[in-house]
């Protein structure tokens, strides 16, 4: 949704005290109206959390999950596949931990998309419904956010890494939801030593006085500007729901799901020492703090856009696939070790997947953008895991058996979290389904 240069809020443009005061609404919490209808005593469905690996760029399927051995060298790749714990599942010989943990998460190998562009594709996979810049569809964790806000003084939503195509809107974000239901975005790498999220960084010891002092700025703020706020449309009114908002900037709890000095060394080096073990490990704090859905940037190689691996291939996966095969085995094994895995479903999926013909780039051999059929993997959140879902052709380039579109993966995310997609919102005089197509994945439930 755009907005004019009026409509800018004020806090966007103010720093108290080191405190920037954007920083409520980017935490997506200062909004009366999602503090209201949690407090409005509506349904509330089993708790369940969400973290998103996002493979930015598209994995390759066929050198990762749906490996085929039998065809020639220019199909199969460089990898071998290798057994797994469960007798029908082989996984590539890069992917040890996974094969050792392979019963905490299902695999599905006949996905779909309409697009094989990047941006679209971003876009789709976090929402279930295509590109429309004049209505874009609201991502998982903002449709989490709106039906279903966190009851911890924490942000309900949370991106590690920007994931914004230039040419089109950042996947996962609000929509037509308005801005208020954007994730509290983090560009730190959470494995640098001086990692601190600046939204946290206020004053140990801030007087009452001082504190008291900033509170009332902001209500007088709130008044001065609620007279040319009036008639817009992301007005609200700040009732006692505001003080719950307030409450959080300055929360210990929030700023402690963030603190990952807390977590024992020997764990930290489990997850790996680099920006995503270190942000799935912080995800797993900030969900077991109340967070209820965080995604995260899948790709430390930044030689090229994350997995879009066109040229030279094997060299960058023989880079990405040990930092992805350790950060993911270590969440899950973390998970289940903690009790939390039931309540916690993990996702890792790219946008598509890669051709099954290995090109000829002159930089290396590759593989290019490719919708028609693409592998993902779901663990946790109770659903049933060490399943295999559908099947590819022996190429490894279309849907043979199964077949799941993003938009039935997105309508069993739905499911699995309580969501509701036949919940409306009413857009420019328009009853919007935030999920207007998609079938449940039943053999997962």
């Amino acid at each position: 949704m755009a907005y004019g240069r009026d409509n800018i809020h004020r806090r966007q443009f103010m720093r108290i005290g080191g405190l920037q005061v954007g920083g409520i609404s980017a935490l997506g919490i200062s909004l009366p109206e999602v503090l209201a209808q949690q407090s409005a005593g509506g349904p509330v469905a089993e708790n369940i959390n969400c973290i998103f690996m996002f493979l930015q760029g598209g994995a390759s399927h066929i050198d990762m999950y749906d490996m085929k051995p039998d065809m020639p060298s220019e199909v199969r790749g460089a990898y071998n596949p290798v057994s797994t714990r469960l007798p029908e599942l082989q996984l590539c010989d890069h992917l040890p931990n996974l094969s050792g943990c392979a019963d905490k998460f299902s695999l599905i190998r006949s996905m779909h998309s309409y697009t094989s562009k990047h941006g679209e594709g971003d876009v789709h996979i976090m929402s279930g419904s295509p590109v429309d810049k004049n209505l874009q569809a609201p991502g998982f964790g903002a449709v989490m956010s709106w039906q279903k806000p966190p009851l911890a003084p924490v942000p309900p939503f949370v991106h590690f890494g920007d994931m914004k195509h230039p040419s089109y809107t950042a996947p996962g974000y609000s929509g037509y939801l308005g801005r208020t239901y954007d994730p509290f975005l983090v560009k730190q790498d959470p494995n640098a030593t001086d990692f601190s999220v600046e939204e946290f960084k206020t004053v140990d010891n801030l007087d009452v006085d001082r504190l008291h002092g900033r509170k009332t700025l902001f209500q007088a703020l709130d008044r001065y500007q609620s007279e040319r706020e009036r008639q817009l449309e992301f007005a609200r009114v700040h009732d006692a729901f505001y003080e719950q908002a307030f409450a959080l900037t300055h929360s210990r709890k929030a700023k402690q799901a963030f603190d990952l000095s807390q977590e024992p060394e020997k764990l930290r080096d489990a997850y790996g020492r680099n920006r995503v073990g270190q942000g799935m490990l912080m995800a797993r704090r900030l969900v077991e703090s109340g967070v209820r859905f965080v995604a995260v940037q899948g790709y430390v190689d930044t030689q090229i856009y994350g997995w879009d691996h066109h040229w030279g291939i094997f060299p960058h996966l023989n880079k990405q696939l040990p930092i992805y095969d350790q950060s993911y085995s270590a969440l899950l094994n973390d998970l289940h070790d903690r009790g939390m895995l039931d309540n916690t479903l993990v996702i890792t999926a790219g946008e598509f997947g890669r051709t099954p013909r290995i090109n000829d780039n002159k930089r290396g051999p590759g593989r290019d953008h490719w919708g028609r059929c693409f592998s993902l993997t779901m663990g946790g959140g109770g659903i049933q895991t060490g399943r295999v879902i559908g099947a590819s052709d022996k190429y490894g380039g279309s849907v043979q058996d199964r077949p799941v579109s993003v938009a039935d993966f997105s309508a069993t995310v739905y499911h699995v979290l309580g969501l509701n997609p036949d919940a409306q919102k009413d857009v420019d005089g328009r009853r919007v389904r935030v999920l207007p197509t998609g079938r449940v994945v039943q053999e997962l439930l």
